[in-house]
């Protein structure tokens, strides 16, 4: 059934108006031709597996003693509470869909947006720990010898790891054992997961800006072909207990659930790890400790490099702390934050030794039952290495896949890499370069960046990550393809600035009526008095506006430069671009299930007039459908028809808003429209 107080809701509607008016189920996405692909796969989980996410069995018991609805739609009290669980995880579903599509920065927030306002509560409080990761890369890694993607990466890592959830018997059954889940129902299992995997994937490289600073430093002389080492200028870390440090109320809970203190977050992780590491790989807390303090501190230790996931851990840490409060930190909770404490460089050089130049060194790569989220973590974050931006100097020169192609069926892994086409010269260049080397191995073998390692019959690549997790329960296979790329699917546009606020400017735009000159948390507070649904749809008219612009010869910026400036949008703009809002919200609401009808303004009520108005808009939010909608498979040329048909006071809601944001470029960014 999939979302089953939506099928409540139109049962309840079925019996109190004796037809079948509504709402109906959402659409899931299905390939035809391939059941297990990732789209397909993630997707299935998140619709399937997750019924029930966040429901509330005393709320829904308040509603039916009352009479009185508890949930948002455009308004509280609108539909049931679970009702709007359902449609918060259809959004979860919708904005992970478009990211499968496009892989762009905006649809990645989308996803951030949604994970948040789910499972931490107002996104507006923890924007910060989100916007930085992307506006430090965006701004500070081409400065950088060797820096790609990580915001839509780590989207990615995500919808990896659903995928394998959804499609792999023996991660599931690991996962529900590891956490005594196994007399919990399917779906209950499932909502575990992705609250907690959600934290460990999506967060896992948020400590990426503390090691950007290091790495810029080093850059500076790498330009000279100086290697890292003893002769290096590098920095390090102090006072870090401003980031590691536990306030009494988390020491308090934490010694609740592990019957010690801990002092710092680094206490915890070196506690954590070795509970589940320890004995099988024979070292010590006081070990670990030791190499988690020296971290940030020491980077000399490590080779002279400075390890993100530190930062990641002990900033989710404190994020978590002070927006879920102490009391609600579970043990689950601490295994996300270890799990990413793991990912980057400790478990491989610190643990396992996998590439110890003593082969007795070495030790076992990880089994899932160890640790189920950082093994998860760790295959997913290897696996996910195409469509990943290249930043650095060096990196724009490498040579990395630019898209892949997945199939978890049979209990496996089977990955297609693709390569640009247009950059088969250095291909060849490198396969002869190969074969010279295949013919005197006394020389230096070649690298062509990610090519080289997935190259041949045995590649580098599947290798490796078979040296850093188990594969035995989930056979991997590895293989690339040469292309030609579609860059268009990216839509990638003149306009530019910075870092584009998108919630600031979703913000300002929804209160562009409000009287006077209001503050920003009263504008934020109208915001989030809109459902999640809703604050969506106004996050898209604005991550769409430099399509818009692009339709109509403009563009944004916050650099001067010799263009007229363009300070409102005339007739002859809005009849471009008008459409193509229009045509946005359509198979925006489609997408959410949304159908065309009238029902709303028709069923009879018998209600006094006063009441009336007020109880058929909340009608129309509980039989999801809506006169503006359009139903079937769509167009573009009959979406246009449709608005034109439309009246007059309809096609100006789809352009006047954006003369508002002609101001709010200004006021956040800086930025300006411009004519070419």
């Amino acid at each position: 059934m999939a979302y089953t107080a939506i099928e409540s809701m139109r049962k309840r509607n079925e019996a109190r108006f004796g037809a079948d008016v509504g709402p109906m189920q959402p659409p899931l996405y299905t390939n035809r031709r391939q059941r297990d692909d990732l789209k397909s796969a993630a997707l299935r989980f998140l619709h399937n597996r997750c019924e029930e996410l966040r429901f509330d069995a005393a709320k829904e018991a308040e509603e039916n003693g009352t009479g009185r609805f508890l949930g948002q739609s455009l308004k509280t009290g609108d539909i049931p509470y679970n009702m709007q669980m359902d449609l918060e995880r259809l959004c979860l579903e919708k904005a992970l869909e478009a990211f499968i599509d496009s892989g762009v920065a905006e649809d990645a927030y989308a996803v951030y947006y949604c994970f948040l306002e789910l499972f931490f509560g107002q996104y507006g409080k923890s924007k910060r720990m989100v916007e930085l990761l992307s506006e430090y890369e965006a701004n500070g890694s081409s400065l950088l010898m060797k820096h790609r993607d990580h915001y839509s990466h780590s989207v990615y890592v995500f919808a990896l790891g659903l995928a394998i959830y959804e499609t792999n018997e023996a991660y599931r059954r690991s996962f529900r054992s590891f956490y005594h889940l196994e007399d919990k129902k399917e779906n209950d299992a499932a909502n575990v997961f992705l609250e907690y995997w959600g934290l460990t994937s999506l967060f896992h490289d948020i400590g990426y800006p503390f090691e950007l600073p290091f790495e810029q430093v080093l850059s500076y002389f790498e330009v000279d072909n100086q290697e890292r080492g003893k002769n290096s200028l590098f920095l390090a870390y102090r006072s870090v207990e401003c980031l590691t440090g536990l306030d009494a109320g988390a020491g308090e809970r934490l010694e609740e659930l592990y019957g010690r203190r801990f002092s710092t977050a680094s206490e915890l992780l070196a506690f954590d790890i070795t509970q589940k590491l320890g004995e099988s790989y024979g070292f010590t807390e006081e070990y670990m400790l030791d190499v988690i303090n020296r971290k940030p501190t020491n980077p000399e230790d490590f080779g002279y490099y400075m390890d993100h996931a530190f930062f990641s851990a002990a900033r989710l840490c404190q994020e978590m702390i002070r927006i879920l409060k102490p009391e609600n930190l579970t043990a689950k909770h601490v295994d996300a934050l270890s799990a990413i404490m793991l990912h980057n460089s400790l478990y491989k050089f610190a643990v396992s030794f996998y590439k110890d130049k003593k082969p007795e060194k070495r030790k076992a790569p990880l089994r899932m039952e160890l640790h189920p989220l950082a093994w998860l973590l760790m295959l997913c974050d290897e696996l996910q290495c195409w469509d990943r931006t290249s930043y650095g100097r060096k990196s724009r020169k490498e040579l990395h896949p630019v898209a892949a192609s997945f199939d978890f069926s049979n209990q496996a892994v089977s990955a297609v890499y693709c390569y640009d086409i247009a950059e088969h010269e250095k291909i060849e260049a490198y396969e002869r370069q190969r074969e010279e080397w295949m013919a005197d191995p006394a020389k230096k073998k070649p690298r062509l960046k990610a090519y080289s390692d997935m190259a041949g019959d045995r590649p580098d690549f599947t290798a490796d990550i078979e040296r850093i997790v188990d594969t035995a329960a989930i056979p991997l296979t590895v293989r690339l393809e040469l292309r030609r790329v579609n860059r268009k699917i990216k839509h990638t546009y003149l306009s530019g600035s910075n870092f584009l606020h998108f919630f600031d400017f979703a913000v300002a735009l929804h209160a562009r009526n409000m009287p006077g000159e209001p503050s920003e948390e009263e504008m934020e507070e109208k915001f989030n008095a809109s459902s999640l649904e809703y604050r969506l749809s106004t996050l898209g008219r604005t991550s769409h506006f430099a399509s818009y612009l692009n339709a109509i010869g403009c563009f944004y910026t916050d650099k001067p430069v010799d263009f007229e400036m363009v300070t409102r949008f005339s007739a002859k703009d809005a009849a471009i671009f008008a459409p193509m809002e229009h045509e946005r919200w359509v198979r925006e609401h489609q997408a959410m299930g949304w159908r065309y009808g009238t029902d709303y303004e028709t069923l009879p009520l018998d209600l006094p007039e006063e009441r009336e108005k007020a109880t058929r808009a909340a009608l129309r939010e509980q039989l999801r459908c809506h006169k503006l909608c359009m139903d079937g498979k769509l167009t573009h040329d009959e979406i246009r028809a449709h608005f034109q048909r439309l009246p007059r006071v309809y096609r100006d809601l789809d352009w006047k808003p954006f003369n508002k944001l002609l101001e709010l470029l200004k006021k956040f960014e800086g930025s300006r429209i411009y004519r070419l």
